[in-house]
């Protein structure tokens, strides 16, 4: 009985100190958002403040990566660009397919190689502009341009021109014939270029734009603090052709990076949206106030390996490395089993994904793993003892930015000890980390990160197409012509011939192993059973956010 109490008592401790520290992100805007309006039918349906009843509160794990669209790889970030703030040129329906948004209709040439879009007329930018045939043009060649480093370019590398036809008609032209509308075009926000064709590319980063954009989408920006708080409103004016205006009034993004104090958010209801720790998302499922949602998501974790130096341009000792890992004990043990162990560098869920593949025995895994680090000349000196070559220890360090309690790292460690390998963790500030797993020369042993996907697949082309060497997904410094030729093979087909040419792809990153993928993840998030029309899927939690409605 007294361990009970005492249980309930530290419980009861950590969820007040939760609310507290949510009470000091949430109090820069006190109970109710001070709107600032921009035309009279704002201020109609504004009334200058904003009952907290008429938001929707979502915590984020960390800040919102940047407000401009055509540079973020932060996974919110993204999709709060693409559904919230900006528009694309199509959205993607249940079965993945694409239909009408800021571009009505579309028509193929004979050939497939030229696309005609026809687009909305009565779109305009939150400040009052007209988005135009113009806009898409500077968007899509912004991307292509190497100098914005758009994660995004690999998608358009067979697009060969794209000009206006008009103000409301855009022409795309490509290199070759095209099996199917490019998905890129559902998931690429727009970008204004009346506000962006004077700041220089390569300083787009750090553009006043990046903290005060001006979108075209259903909400729009309205206010920002740093490291705690993005505030978005109803854009009144969105076409009903593209939706309407958004249910709720405003969007509120709080920056809330630790567990407990999401929890005390949704318990108290502070927060209607939070992803939660997976350990305690029972938590979460046993509260009568709450809702608990696990929805697929395009999202991997990754072991990187730099594949341009020792000891990791040795094929044989990443394989090593990949086999030692327990990716099922990893995922039951820091997700409580919110992912799938990867069999595969395809995430499930795609239609071009393998079944998953049930992983071997430790000791069998373990033996092998030992097997190829004997034949590449790291050997022990006896039973248990570290791996030498040559007099030098097999010593490497792995790059983090962390992962909460860090469980994933020091479980990495252990599986790696195990086969006589020494790994010292260094944990980096994001951005630091990122310079570093993006350097033309790269200086790192390996590095544990999270992918964020997308469901053509181009973030496989941005990490391992030879022409994509030194963009923003180029992780590994890992580009063959074998592997480059498999993944155009799979960029232009259909049908099972799309499917089977890319588990050939996938056939040859699990030999190779550039990448050691981890488990590919699950959503684990906590609603508040008052929110309404909320609907997630592989096309993102967020995909719906306009429709979503509080009931009383």
């Amino acid at each position: 009985m007294m361990r009970v109490a005492t249980q309930s008592l530290k419980a009861h401790r950590r969820l007040s100190l939760g609310r507290r520290a949510l009470a000091g992100l949430l109090a820069p805007f006190g109970s109710v958002l001070a709107v600032a309006c921009q035309s009279p039918a704002d201020k109609a349906d504004m009334a200058g403040e904003l009952p907290r009843d008429s938001l929707v509160v979502m915590a984020s794990g960390s800040d919102l990566e940047s407000g401009h669209p055509l540079v973020a790889v932060h996974p919110l970030t993204r999709q709060l660009h693409r559904h919230a703030l900006f528009v694309t040129l199509v959205r993607l329906d249940s079965l993945l397919q694409p239909v009408p948004y800021f571009a009505r209709s579309w028509e193929w040439s004979a050939d497939r190689t030229t696309l005609t879009l026809s687009l909305d007329s009565t779109l305009r930018w939150h400040d009052g502009v007209p988005t135009t045939a113009d806009d898409v043009v500077f968007t899509l060649r912004a991307v292509q341009d190497s100098t914005v480093a758009s994660p995004r370019r690999a998608d358009l590398s067979a697009l060969q021109s794209v000009d206006t036809l008009g103000r409301h008609h855009v022409r795309l032209t490509f290199a070759a014939p095209q099996p199917r509308l490019p998905l890129v075009l559902a998931e690429l926000p727009l970008a204004p270029r009346h506000l962006l064709d004077s700041v220089p590319r390569d300083r787009w980063r750090q553009s006043q734009f990046a903290t005060r954009p001006v979108g075209n989408g259903p909400f729009r920006f309205e206010a920002r603090v740093t490291g705690r708080q993005w505030r978005f409103v109803r854009n009144t004016g969105f076409p009903a052709s593209m939706g309407g205006p958004p249910q709720m009034a405003g969007l509120v993004i709080a920056v809330v990076d630790e567990a407990t104090t999401k929890f005390a958010g949704l318990v108290s209801g502070d927060l209607d949206v939070a992803g939660v720790s997976p350990a305690m998302a029972s938590l979460v499922a046993r509260d009568s106030a709450l809702r608990l949602l696990s929805p697929p998501v395009l999202f991997s974790n990754t072991l990187v390996f730099n594949t341009t130096r020792a000891p990791f341009d040795d094929v044989r000792v990443r394989r090593a490395f990949s086999l030692a890992l327990g990716r099922t004990r990893i995922v039951q043990a820091a997700v409580a089993g919110f992912g799938t162990p990867a069999s595969s560098v395809l995430p499930p869920g795609l239609p071009m994904a393998p079944p998953p593949a049930i992983e071997a025995p430790d000791t069998r895994r373990r033996a092998e793993a030992e097997q190829l680090l004997d034949a590449a000349g790291w050997r022990r000196s006896a039973p248990g003892q570290p791996r030498q070559r040559n007099g030098q220890p097999l010593r490497v360090e792995l790059l983090t930015v962390g992962s909460g309690d860090m469980a994933i790292e020091q479980l990495v460690q252990a599986d790696l000890q195990a086969i006589g390998v020494r790994l010292e963790l260094r944990v980096m500030e994001l951005a630091t980390f990122l310079s570093s797993v993006r350097g033309s020369t790269k200086t790192f042993d390996l590095a544990l990160t999270g992918i964020p996907g997308d469901i053509g697949l181009g973030y496989l082309v941005a990490m391992f197409d030879g022409e994509q060497a030194g963009g923003a997904l180029d992780y590994s410094g890992f580009h063959r012509p074998g592997l480059t030729a498999a993944i155009r093979e799979a960029r232009r087909t259909e049908g099972d011939a799309q499917r089977n040419a890319w588990q050939v792809v996938d056939s040859i990153l699990m030999a190779e192993q550039p990448v050691a993928f981890l488990y590919h993840a699950r959503g684990v998030q906590g609603l508040s059973r008052r929110l309404g029309g909320v609907t997630m899927d592989l096309r993102g939690e967020l995909a719906f956010v306009s429709q979503w409605y509080r009931t009383p």
